[in-house]
């Protein structure tokens, strides 16, 4: 079972943004819950730390968190959704007046 998927609708939010924008990452911000943003931007913007560490990726874009918040996340599966309105103005998706949100999956470890 993969670590980060999509909807539908952010799918297609992400592969239009590709287009537009090129080669992108995703950015857990340092929330440690359902409903936290993450931050979509261009691959040459962003400076990643020391750790923070891939996870996944979705649609080809590399999803990236910071090893603190790992525990919480451990056994859940990241479900990138999208919903209308202005969210983290540092995020790309916010020009089209979309916003990225994170749902969460129950991982099951059988």
């Amino acid at each position: 079972m993969k670590k980060v998927i999509a909807t539908e609708a952010a799918t297609k939010l992400i592969q239009q943004l590709q287009a537009q924008h090129g080669e992108l990452i995703f950015v857990h911000s340092e929330g440690c819950c359902d409903g936290t943003s993450p931050i979509c931007m261009t691959k040459g913007d962003f400076y990643l730390g020391s750790r923070d560490e891939q996870i996944g990726d979705v649609v080809g874009v590399p999803y990236y968190m910071h090893t603190s918040n790992f525990a919480y996340w451990q056994h859940l599966q990241i479900v990138i959704d999208v919903t209308d309105g202005m969210g983290n103005s540092f995020s790309l998706e916010s020009t089209e007046n979309k916003s990225f949100i994170i749902r969460a999956n129950q991982l099951n470890h059988h």
